[in-house]
């Protein structure tokens, strides 16, 4: 179904705002891409530090905008906590040269600026207007219901966090892991040799993986609230490792099937160096048709769980898991909250620093581009 919202006046329009990001931004440029008279969504980007140039960061803007497919016209929000500043003829408003430089390139591309507007915690104005005024907060009305769209109170980050998790469970996933890592040391050495102190749950759990992994990534989506220690581990140690990691990654955006040809397209480039089908590398990138969006969303869930009660050493590997899964629903903010707390641990990880640069970069999946 689609839902028409329409807005008459700058006000009106920035109470739409929270409705179509999906939450209340701070700290933001927010923009709106538009085809002829209609927009679908909104874009978000933080807004740049002191030391980051206008034109640099208005080309970064600009370039994120253009992936939308048929973009003719753009609306953008500032969305700050500086205030406004008096001055003798009138008020200079916050982030002006950042407005000035995004109006420029708009300009210079052809591109039609429908708005230009800056919300402040004191009210909002019109970089457009020639002698800007503050106009009070309560001139914006609440956002509108819109079916699928819950609460928009929240800002940016709000879902990121992690879900809670207790000094008991992360003990258990930690012995768990230490096991299962033993029995995979064991296999992989080709010894036959089962010592009597091994945990039979290792070993049922490592004979699951061997046997058929796409199977074991797919019922992790059956049941996405299972707590078992063991299942835990499992994950965790397929997420340390890029070959599985990324099989798993293509197969949840996609389907058991595809997802065991990604799994062997992978292991053949692990022993033969040969290449990656197309068809699953474009997947990775964001390219294809767009996936069932409930299901990344459970892979999500399962991914969140995972890191919350992993150990310190275990965590890079399903944060990275977490930020592509992010970055795959249109989350990039998400997407960075999570990269940032992998490359924390583990500062060369190599594919969470190549997802960083997507996300300093503006990049976002083709399929989150697409009408749905």
């Amino acid at each position: 179904m689609t839902t028409i919202i329409h807005a008459t006046d700058p006000a009106e329009f920035l109470g739409l705002v929270p409705a179509l990001a999906g939450f209340t931004p701070r700290q933001s440029l927010v923009m709106l891409p538009f085809h002829s008279t209609r927009t679908q969504g909104a874009m978000r980007i933080d807004l740049p530090d002191d030391e980051v140039e206008p034109d640099a960061f208005a080309g970064v803007a600009l370039q994120a905008l253009l992936q939308v497919p048929g973009v003719d016209a753009v609306a953008f929000i500032v969305y700050t906590d500086d205030a406004a500043q008096p001055i003798p003829d009138g008020v200079l408003l916050p982030h002006l040269t950042t407005a000035e430089a995004l109006l420029a390139v708009c300009a210079q591309t052809g591109m039609h600026v429908v708005e230009a507007l800056c919300v402040t915690p004191h009210g909002w104005s019109d970089y457009l207007d020639d002698e800007p005024v503050v106009h009070p907060l309560a001139d914006i009305p609440a956002a509108p219901d819109v079916p699928g769209i819950g609460d928009v109170s929240g800002d940016q980050l709000a879902g990121a966090a992690l879900p809670p998790s207790d000094l008991v469970e992360r003990e258990m996933v930690g012995r768990a892991l230490r096991d299962l890592e033993d029995v995979m040391e064991r296999h992989q050495r080709g010894s036959a040799h089962v010592s009597t102190g091994e945990s039979p749950l290792a070993l049922m759990t490592a004979d699951e993986l061997l046997d058929d992994l796409p199977c074991f990534a797919e019922a992790l989506l059956d049941a996405p609230s299972d707590d078992d220690a063991y299942t835990c581990a499992a994950l965790l140690w397929c997420l340390q490792r890029p070959a599985l990691r990324d099989a798993i990654l293509v197969q949840w955006a996609t389907d058991l099937t595809f997802g065991q040809r990604a799994l062997d397209a992978q292991l053949n480039f692990s022993t033969s160096g040969d290449g990656i089908p197309d068809a699953v590398g474009q997947v990775f990138l964001g390219r294809g048709p767009r996936p069932d969006a409930d299901r990344l969303g459970c892979a999500l869930q399962v991914v969140r769980s995972a890191v919350s009660r992993a150990p310190r050493h275990a965590k890079a590997g399903a944060l990275t898991a977490a930020a592509w899964l992010s970055w795959a629903l249109g989350r990039s903010t998400h997407a960075g909250e999570y990269v940032d707390q992998a490359l924390s641990i583990e500062p060369e990880h190599s594919m969470a620093s190549l997802i960083s640069t997507m996300l300093s970069a503006a990049v976002l999946p083709e399929w989150a581009l697409k009408r749905a």
